[in-house]
């Protein structure tokens, strides 16, 4: 079972972390907010270095944490440490150099040989297209294989740090007659020819981070720059799975990004209510809370809920377990719920929540989108209820 006492170690580094973006990203976020499009040079000092992308080999034989018996935790400790970062700011800490979410895809699925070749450079993803958003089993772009390269064709839309990277997680079909089985992913790197960003999108929120759009016209890519087996399976489940494990890594980073602008928000208006003599205690009778207190009391209760979910799926990535449905199940909640909770916190706020004098209405336009990419929640409800029925995609639409 999980063990939801945190050692010693991600206790500490959730605290430096914690005063890492107080001090850094929280000071900044209103100007990137105004200034779409512009490059936080503030954050290259947290840029992640090519020696940080490397796998250290000694993991498996690291001992367990001496307080808890734990093995050590990547993936949980990637998900305490992006909660503090995105209490910071969630945009900022998405535009953090060298920290692309096509990383994670390489982390789930590449080879040894790639993860050193590719796991310092700053990596983006490109799923969507504009026929093909949550289906993604419905993508056209392709991928023929001449001689030793692949040649790509196609067009990716809403592709986050799509100006700032410098390598790209392209999905395309190596077989359309195949379906989903025919889906593989495709290391892209920036300046690659045949590879064009087209343009940049204006967007209601998250504007820190750069979000743009390519056209692949005959780019040609080495043989060794696809991720996964390239051979087409039997199973179009199991030729799936492969790719779709990246997902089970990303949406529970997606899910804490939630988590954190959510706690962001319920943090000023609990200060702000304090300060107009609302006294929160937890100890009195639900039948003598004002409508203020009940309203945040549930918030915090949807908060935690959110991030336990996302901290067992964490959890089973980290022991190697099948966490699929977990991973969906954190992010259906989290989305929704991070949504709610800062609208909430915007309506309990009044003007406060209103004015861009403060940042709660910032928070609120930043988090809708996390209920939207790596998945909507309507697609998550819907793997939730395929796994839970052991229903195929086919039987339940």
């Amino acid at each position: 079972m999980i063990n939801l006492v945190l050692p010693e170690s991600l206790e500490k580094m959730r605290s430096d972390i914690k005063a890492i973006a107080f001090s850094l990203l929280r000071p900044i976020a209103r100007k990137y907010d105004e200034a779409e499009h512009v490059t936080p040079v503030e954050l290259e000092v947290l840029r992640r270095r090519p020696s940080e992308g490397k796998k250290n080999k000694k993991d498996k034989k690291t001992p367990p944490e001496k307080d808890t018996g734990m093995l050590p935790s990547t993936n949980l400790a990637t998900i305490i440490a992006l909660e503090e970062m995105c209490w910071g700011d969630v945009p900022l800490t998405s535009s953090i150099p060298g920290y692309g979410i096509g990383n994670a895809a390489i982390a789930a699925v590449g080879t040894e040989e790639q993860k050193e070749k590719f796991g310092g450079k700053y990596t983006a993803f490109a799923i969507t297209e504009p026929g093909a958003g949550s289906d993604t089993g419905s993508l056209v772009t392709t991928a023929v294989l001449d001689g030793d390269e692949w040649v790509l064709n196609g067009e990716k839309i809403f592709v986050s740090a799509a100006e700032r990277c410098e390598a790209i997680v392209v999905w395309a079909t190596i077989d359309p007659s195949a379906g989903k089985a025919g889906i593989k992913s495709f290391i892209v790197e920036k300046g690659t020819p045949g590879l064009t960003l087209d343009h940049l999108e204006r967007k209601m929120g998250f504007k820190a981070s750069d979000t743009g759009a390519f056209v692949i016209k005959d780019c040609r890519i080495p043989r060794e720059n696809i991720l996964g087996d390239p051979e087409i399976k039997k199973s179009k489940t199991e030729g799936f799975r492969g790719v779709m494990k990246t997902f089970d890594n990303t949406r529970p980073i997606v899910a804490t990004q939630s988590v954190g602008v959510s706690r962001a928000a319920l943090d000023f208006t609990k200060e702000k209510i304090e300060e107009d003599g609302v006294r929160l205690d937890y100890n009195q009778s639900p039948n003598s809370l004002s409508s203020v207190e009940k309203e945040y009391y549930l918030m915090e209760a949807h908060l935690e809920a959110m991030r336990l979910l996302i901290w067992r799926a964490a959890w089973m990535a980290d022991n190697d377990q099948f966490n699929t449905l977990e991973a969906s199940m954190s992010k259906a909640k989290a989305g929704r719920y991070g949504t709610l909770i800062t609208q909430k916190c915007c309506d309990i706020l009044g003007p406060l929540g209103f004015s861009e004098e403060y940042l709660p209405e910032k928070w609120m336009r930043d988090a809708k989108v996390m209920d939207i990419f790596e998945g909507t929640g309507q697609i998550q409800h819907l793997i939730v209820a395929r796994n839970i029925m052991k229903l195929s995609s086919r039987e339940l639409r």
